[in-house]
């Protein structure tokens, strides 16, 4: 009899980075042997540009090392085999991700009666694709659009979905090869890193506990061919039912556009009848209650407990068993043809419906038939907006209670009595005025005057990462100015010799950019971030960061090693992270490592502003424009061109005077700028 050896799991090098192809392994901190877990840091590694932990993605044995110390390794190559002694790690040196799906198949085929009484338990498990960590102090990333979807085929490398940082836009491939078995993220949703998005495997293989962790080992990881023909029963009821029904989000609000669930009170396969309560949900302002509008058996629900659900969006479908629910949710469900005895009175029926009122609301039309009556809340909010007496109606509902279906059917009633009063044309006229239609568009205005943007990825991440900055730091701002009399006709200069001389562009950020790159290493307090409380790192080297406004926000690429580039080169440098930031191409290297900022607004007429530090960083510089001041010169007053410099600083880190020597002499490099670039 063959021996059925499970596979081991690869754990691959991560694309820290669109443009990164490979990166270098810089120290093992698990040995060959060692058991890890989930989230354990195998190794370090990095890239030209930043350093990065790798974490693991299964918990095991390490049983090898396909690469070591110093190694320079292909992006999505497995670095390492992680699995139980005696698992099979042959097919995973050198190559990606893949999982041993084919191997068992092949294993198991001389036994094809296996016990077909469990295939649950003899089914593999399917593997997790992870939300990657695009930088080191990357905690949750942003899916943006998903190009897959649930039952798709997948190869290893695919690109399953894009998502976004606070800084950039990446793509993530996928890790396996199979079917796309579920999606545990949409579109918009915040996802930590390092946690599972999607699975990917076999029909039939289980994802059960994937999406919070809490899934099985993998150790009787044996297909089950029992479970195939499952799918072809299943087909036929689904050919030859009917479509299910839908409950739609209510819009609780003219200006609400989503909602969130906050609890289902009825779970999927019970029996639910019309004004059942199903779940309770919010708005930002109010709680209320969703009955279905609907009777059978609770087939599907589409949200969660805490989804954030669009309004008029279908939440569950109700029917009965076998009715299809293909299509219901994302609304490209086909129509449900309806029976010829039901069309055929359905078509007789706008007759009869015209010439006899509604024989429940008829009674009911000279006032309320119950004050004490009990009333949805929705039939409440309903009976408001059409201005009627919600009480008045006939309760249909659950123990008597009026549903909004109720309130519906009496409103629709109240015309009627109208109707009759045509006959005397003289009479009618006042009448017909008296209902008040006119009141609908005053209740839509409020929509033409003002439209709700939900913040974007990077505007969210941008005002958590600002509201950390000023609710954790001391941060203070000194402003300064300087004569740029002398550097604005050295600009002037350049730019109209500087081409026939080979030069690039020269533009007066570039020249504030050199002159910080000089002028900051004399103050070593300012080029330092605090990686953790009462811990300052200095260093040797100046990484400037450079605030970039782009279509998508804020962006903060790094000039590495400003100080050693001259003016030309951190001019060319400064333009080329600019234009990836513009086209949403900046790597998470590039948006990470600055040791101190620059923000410039000065294009803008900008004259003063307190700029907001970049945590880790303990400084930030900002630029504003040009303003004409006087001072007195041998004995005269004559006007000059001024340019305010806003220095903010982090106190815990850098006192007033050490702040206020460096822009003393920062002021001082600048007005002397020719000399500056002598040195």
């Amino acid at each position: 009899m063959m021996e059925v050896r499970k596979m081991a799991v690869g754990v691959v090098m991560p694309k820290a980075g669109i443009t990164v192809e490979e990166c270098v392994i810089t120290e093992w901190l698990k040995k060959k042997g060692d058991h890890v877990n989930v989230g354990d840091v195998l190794f370090t590694y990095e890239t030209d540009k930043a350093s990065f932990e790798c974490e693991s993605t299964a918990e095991g044995e390490l049983l090898e090392i396909f690469y070591e110390d110093g190694d320079e390794v292909p992006v999505l190559t497995n670095v390492c085999a992680i699995g139980q002694p005696g698992d099979d790690i042959s097919g995973l040196r050198g190559a990606g991700t893949e999982t041993a799906a084919a191997a068992p198949e092949a294993a198991s085929a001389p036994a094809p009666a296996a016990p077909a009484s469990a295939p649950a338990a003899g089914g593999n498990m399917a593997q997790a694709v992870i939300m990657p960590k695009a930088g080191i102090t990357v905690e949750e990333c942003v899916i943006t659009e998903w190009l897959k979807k649930k039952g798709d085929h997948v190869n290893v490398g695919d690109v399953l979905f894009t998502y976004e940082t606070d800084k950039a836009s990446f793509e993530c491939e996928s890790t396996a090869e199979g079917e796309l078995l579920e999606i545990f993220y949409q579109d918009g949703d915040e996802v930590p890193v390092l946690a599972p998005v999607c699975a990917v495997g076999r029909p039939g293989d289980s994802i059960e506990g994937l999406k919070d962790g809490t899934a099985p080992a993998a150790s009787a990881a044996v297909p089950a061919p029992a479970a195939a023909p499952a799918p072809a029963a299943a087909a036929a009821p689904a050919a030859g039912g009917h479509a299910a029904q839908t409950v739609i989000m209510p819009k609780a609000g003219i200006t609400v556009e989503e909602c969130v669930i906050t609890e289902w009170l009825k779970k999927k396969g019970e029996h639910v009848n019309v004004g059942d309560v199903l779940f309770t949900y919010e708005t930002d302002k109010a709680s209320f209650e969703c009955e279905s509008t609907a009777e059978g058996e609770l087939l599907e629900i589409f949200y969660q407990d805490g989804d954030e659900v669009p309004v008029l969006a279908p939440v569950c479908a109700v029917g009965q068993p076998g009715d299809s629910i293909e299509g219901l949710k994302d609304g490209t469900a086909p129509a449900a043809p309806a029976p010829a005895a039901a069309s055929a009175a359905a078509a007789a029926a706008p007759a009869a419906q015209t010439a006899v009122p509604a024989p429940a609301a008829a009674p009911a039309a000279t006032g309320p038939a119950n004050p004490d009556a009990k009333v949805s809340p929705r039939a409440r909010k309903t009976a408001g907006e059409l201005g009627v007496d919600a009480t008045a109606a006939a309760g249909t509902g659950p123990h008597g209670r009026i549903i909004e279906a109720d309130v519906k059917a009496y409103a629709a009633s109240a015309p009627a009595p109208a109707a009759v009063q045509q006959a005397a044309p003289a009479a009618a006229a006042p009448a017909a005025a008296a209902p008040a239609p006119a009141a609908a568009p005053a209740e839509a205005a409020p929509e033409a005057e003002y439209v709700d943007v939900k913040f974007s990825g990077v505007r969210r991440a941008t005002a958590k990462g600002m509201t950390k900055s000023l609710s954790t730091m001391a941060q203070l701002t000194n402003c300064h100015s300087f004569d740029a009399t002398a550097i604005l006709a050295l600009r002037k200069q350049i730019k109209a010799n500087g081409e026939a001389m080979g030069m690039p562009n020269i533009t007066l950020n570039d020249m504030i950019l050199f002159a910080v790159s000089r002028v900051i290493k004399n103050h070593p307090d300012l080029n330092a971030t605090m990686p953790e409380e009462n811990v300052l790192r200095k260093y040797t080297h100046v990484n400037l960061g450079m605030a970039v406004d782009t279509p998508k926000g804020l962006f903060v690429p790094t000039i590495f090693h400003a100080d050693e580039m001259s003016l030309a080169e951190i001019s060319v440098e400064a333009k080329r992270v600019a234009k990836l930031c513009q086209e949403g191409k900046a790597t998470p290297d590039l948006l990470a490592g600055a040791t101190f900022t620059v923000s410039n607004v000065g294009s803008l007429g900008v004259e003063m502003f307190t700029p907001i530090i970049n945590p880790p960083q303990v400084g930030i510089l900002g630029v504003c424009g040009t303003i004409t001041r006087i001072k007195e010169v041998n004995g005269e007053i004559k006007p000059y061109q001024a340019m305010p410099l806003c220095l903010t600083y982090d106190h815990r880190a850098v006192d007033g005077s050490p702040a206020s020597r460096f822009m003393k002499e920062l002021c001082s490099a600048l007005e002397n700028f020719s000399l500056l670039m002598m040195k």
